[in-house]
């Protein structure tokens, strides 16, 4: 099976290393200044599951060759230009598989390529590059989680799922992709929308009384949000997410707080724009402040002032 992975950054380099380490055919679509970093450098791949350097296959827009899977590991903000990108290389049986946060891009990828080739999928990884263009995986967790958004494994996607598994990452088949990525979304809402808002990571925030309840408070209101527009959720899903914030090691970032720190671009209105559009302006009123704040970092970092 040929997969053509968008991306060598943090997430796609590592899961696409992991599946051309395991010997699956994986080509990476890369800018020319990563192509450039990884003729010089190769992939590699440090974490605590096992590290890899590898020589990975590169392709660059413009080329054409057709693909059986597209893994799309990039920003929710770079996705306009992803798709554009895709051309040449989305056949008429490929499967595209994003791994965004959030919920909206699934409407622009059906958009574009249609309802029975886009799948579902959300991702768990604490990883970065370095200096040097290294993927540092830090995390116990490095989970890929997928499947059909309707739930019907068709032969050709059952390919997939034997393409996907059997490497050192953990890759997994959903029968329930939809709710799963719900649940994914109501999680790094809160973690990224607390860790942003107080510049900080998760241990000092829940160690706190007032940073542990607003940490609650997002949980809450995210979930509300999201029944909103159409969401489901496993019962005592709020108690389960909280549980697991207490559970996670005290300096975990959320990449959202990591991309402010370094001065990049944020997915202030994918991520929390989307949910509370269109809504009274008296609800969920801890969403609408890590939203504002997001939205003044994005207009002081692009040095436009009300």
């Amino acid at each position: 099976m040929k997969i053509l992975v968008v991306g060598a950054g943090a997430v796609g380099g590592y899961f696409g290393g992991r599946l051309a380490e395991k010997g699956e055919d994986v080509t990476f679509l890369v800018r020319e200044r990563r192509a450039e970093e990884l003729e010089r450098t190769g992939l590699e791949i440090i974490s605590p599951h096992g590290g890899v350097s590898l020589t990975p296959r590169l392709i660059q827009v413009g080329t054409k060759e057709t693909f059986d899977l597209v893994i799309v590991s990039t920003k929710a903000y770079h996705l306009g230009h992803v798709i554009g990108d895709l051309e040449g290389f989305v056949g008429p049986d490929t499967y595209v598989l994003p791994v965004l946060n959030g919920m909206q891009h699934i409407e622009q990828l059906v958009a574009e390529f249609g309802e029975t080739r886009v799948l579902g999928g959300l991702c768990f990884i604490e990883s970065t590059l370095d200096a040097t263009g290294r993927v540092i995986q830090t995390s116990p967790a490095h989970q890929l989680v997928f499947g059909p958004r309707d739930g019907d494994w068709t032969d050709r996607l059952l390919k997939v799922k034997e393409a996907l598994a059997g490497t050192k990452a953990s890759i997994k088949p959903s029968d329930e992709i939809m709710r799963d990525m719900w649940q994914k979304y109501l999680f790094i809402t809160t973690f990224s929308g607390v860790t942003s808002l107080f510049r900080a990571p998760i241990g000092p925030i829940r160690d706190d009384a007032a940073g542990d309840h607003v940490i609650r408070n997002v949980l809450q209101e995210a979930k509300q949000a999201m029944e909103r527009h159409g969401a489901t959720f496993i019962q005592d899903i709020e108690q389960e997410q909280e549980k697991r914030m207490h559970q996670m090691a005290p300096d975990m970032k959320s990449s959202l707080q990591r991309d402010m720190e370094k001065q990049g671009m944020v997915e202030a209105d994918h991520l929390f724009g989307n949910l509370i559009e269109g809504a009274e302006p008296s609800l969920y009123p801890t969403l609408r402040m890590i939203h504002t704040n997001l939205k003044i970092y994005e207009r002081l970092r692009s040095g436009v002032s009300d």
